[in-house]
């Protein structure tokens, strides 16, 4: 019989309900919106697999600067900073504060405290405004890689040409962000043929892999800039 979940924490949020952090045995995390579960700690491939192609090609760089949007449980950094030097800075935009205390102690199990390395800067806010900031200074601090593993990723219904993050503006300021030859990996719940469309348009090139076999599997856009 499976254990019951307890709520460990809890914080509200103005629009979408409770905020929750829930834990059953050592290492079973969900953190759950409202009715929504947002993450489970059992099911992170398209996670890992999501830090791995974005950061593959840095391993050899000497001194790569990589944009992570949306901490969560911290998978995707994990993945991330297991392909970087020591000598990589990696900024983390994180929206609610608590998922930083939570990585930062109870769910830091499961990363070995990816968000204390000292190559991580988290900063609180929007992602979406951080690239834009970034993409008008672009020239001497952009990225060499922005990884975004937000809830759901770029979906159907979003605005083609305005949404915040997977517009065709967003894309534009994103391109701008990132050095000659960098990567715009994104996280995607199911696969969008028009967010594809929408980064090839843009000069991208691009992979689309779903990783796993069976089951749920997740999308893993990987737009590469050229130079």
């Amino acid at each position: 019989m499976a254990l019951p979940w307890k709520i460990i924490d809890s914080i509200d949020t103005e629009e979408e309900g409770a905020l929750q952090l829930r834990q059953r045995g050592a290492k079973d995390f969900l953190i759950t919106i409202g009715t929504q579960v947002l993450m489970n700690s059992s099911a992170h491939r398209s996670e890992v697999a999501l830090g791995q192609l974005a950061c593959a090609r840095l391993r050899q760089h000497p001194q790569p600067r990589v944009l992570v949007g949306g901490l969560g449980m911290g998978f995707t950094l994990r993945s991330v900073l297991d392909q970087l030097p020591a000598t990589a800075q990696v900024v983390v935009a994180e929206l609610n504060p608590v998922v930083v205390q939570w990585c930062q102690g109870p769910l830091a199990v499961l990363t070995a405290g990816a968000v204390n390395d000292p190559r991580v800067a988290v900063e609180i806010g929007d992602v979406a405004a951080l690239i834009k900031c970034s993409a008008i200074a672009a020239g001497t601090a952009g990225f060499d890689a922005i990884v975004l593993d937000l809830y759901r990723g770029p979906h159907f219904y979003a605005d083609a040409e305005n949404d915040p993050l997977y517009g065709n503006k967003a894309i534009q300021a994103a391109c701008r962000a990132l050095k000659p030859d960098g990567v715009l990996a994104v996280w995607g719940e199911n696969y969008d043929e028009r967010f594809e469309q929408r980064l090839r348009k843009a000069g991208f090139t691009v992979t689309v892999q779903r990783p796993g076999k069976g089951g749920l599997r997740h999308a893993v856009f990987v737009a590469l800039r050229g130079r």
